[in-house]
C-alpha cells in the first residue's frame, strides 16, 4: 500500500512547502511552526491522493499490464505485484482527498476565503488528473507544475501570512516550469502505452522530438526566473538556485538529441529528477538565508 503512494517521489511536496515558507518568512519575519506542519501535511495529502489514485485507475484500466516501467516512469508496480490491495489503494486515495479537504476547511476558518480559489483548483487537479487531465495536452503539460507551484507554494505562503505577494507568484514560477517539465519527460517512455488506454498528452499529439524541444525551454526557464528574482524583491541569496544552470543545459541538449532513444534517455530522467529537487531546495535555503 505504501509502495502505491510513490514515497520516493514525495520528497518533492516538503522541499516545494520549504520554499513557501521560506517566502512567508521573507514576507512576514516569521511563521506559525504548527501552522507550517499543517501546510505540509495537507500538501503530502494531496501528492497521496493524486499518486494513489492514478495507481489505482492505471491498474484497472489494464495500462499497468502493457508499460515498460523504468525507475522514473511507468508507476510504482506495487498494484500487478499485488492485485488484492487494489481496493485498498482506492480507499486510501479517497481517504487522503478528505484529509486534504479537512486541512483547506482549517485555513479557509483561519485565514478567510480567499485560499478557496486555490484550495478547489488544488483539488480539481488531484481528482481530475488520471481521467480527464492526462487526455488534455496543454492542461496536461501544466497542471502538475500549477500544483507544485503557485497552489503549494503561493498557498504555503499565504496560510502563513494571511495575504498574498506579488514576490511569491513570481518565485513559484520555478517549480512550476519544474514540476510541468518533469512529468512531461517522463511521459516520453509510457507513449505507447498511454495512446493505448485513451490517454492524449503532449508527446502523443506532436511526438517526442517536438515535445524534447517544449521540455528544454521548460527546463531552462526557471533559471531565466531566478536571475530576475531580485527585480521581484527575492534577496540577492536566492540566486543560490542558479547553481544548477549547467545541469539543465546539459539535460536540455541530451533530451533533445535522445527523444526517441528510451536506453539513452533513462539516464536523464535520473539527472533531471535530482536537478529539479536540488534547484528548488537551493532556490528556498537562498531565500531563507537572505530573510
Amino acid at each position: 500500500m505504501l509502495a502505491a503512494a510513490r514515497p520516493n517521489f514525495m520528497v518533492l511536496t516538503p522541499i516545494c512547502v520549504l520554499l513557501g515558507v521560506a517566502l512567508a518568512l521573507l514576507d512576514a519575519g516569521k511563521v506559525d511552526t504548527a501552522d507550517a506542519l499543517v501546510a505540509l501535511l495537507g500538501g503530502v495529502l494531496a501528492h497521496a491522493a493524486v499518486n494513489l489514485l492514478n495507481e489505482y485507475d492505471d491498474f484497472k484500466s489494464g495500462l499497468d499490464a502493457i508499460t515498460v516501467r523504468t525507475p522514473f516512469s511507468g508507476g510504482s508496480g506495487a498494484l500487478p505485484a499485488a492485485p488484492q490491495a487494489a481496493p485498498a489503494a482506492l480507499a486510501a486515495g479517497l481517504l487522503s482527498v478528505a484529509g486534504t479537504v479537512l486541512v483547506g476547511v482549517y485555513f479557509a476558518w483561519q485565514r478567510g476565503p480567499a485560499i478557496v480559489p486555490l484550495g478547489l483548483l488544488g483539488l480539481a487537479i488531484v481528482v481530475a488528473y488520471t481521467p480527464w487531465i492526462t487526455r488534455r495536452p496543454l492542461i496536461c503539460l501544466l497542471a502538475p507544475g500549477i500544483g507544485f507551484g503557485p497552489l503549494m507554494v503561493m498557498g504555503t505562503a499565504f496560510v502563513l501570512t494571511g495575504h498574498y505577494t506579488a514576490t511569491a507568484a513570481w518565485a513559484s514560477l520555478v517549480p512550476l516550469f519544474l514540476v510541468s517539465e518533469l512529468l512531461l519527460v517522463n511521459q516520453f517512455p509510457d507513449l505507447e502505452a498511454d495512446r493505448q488506454v485513451g490517454r492524449f498528452h503532449l508527446p502523443i499529439q506532436i511526438g517526442r522530438a517536438r515535445s524534447a524541444r517544449i521540455y528544454a525551454a521548460f527546463v531552462l526557464a526557471p533559471f531565466a526566473v531566478m536571475a530576475l528574482g531580485p527585480l521581484a524583491g527575492l534577496p540577492p541569496w536566492s540566486l543560490l538556485g542558479l547553481a544548477g544552470l549547467p545541469v539543465a543545459l546539459a539535460l536540455a541538449r541530451g533530451v533533445v538529441r535522445n527523444a526517441e532513444d528510451q536506453a539513452a534517455l533513462v539516464p536523464l530522467l535520473g539527472v533531471n529528477v535530482a536537478l529539479i529537487l536540488g534547484t528548488i531546495a537551493l532556490y528556498a535555503i537562498g531565500i531563507l538565508i537572505g530573510a
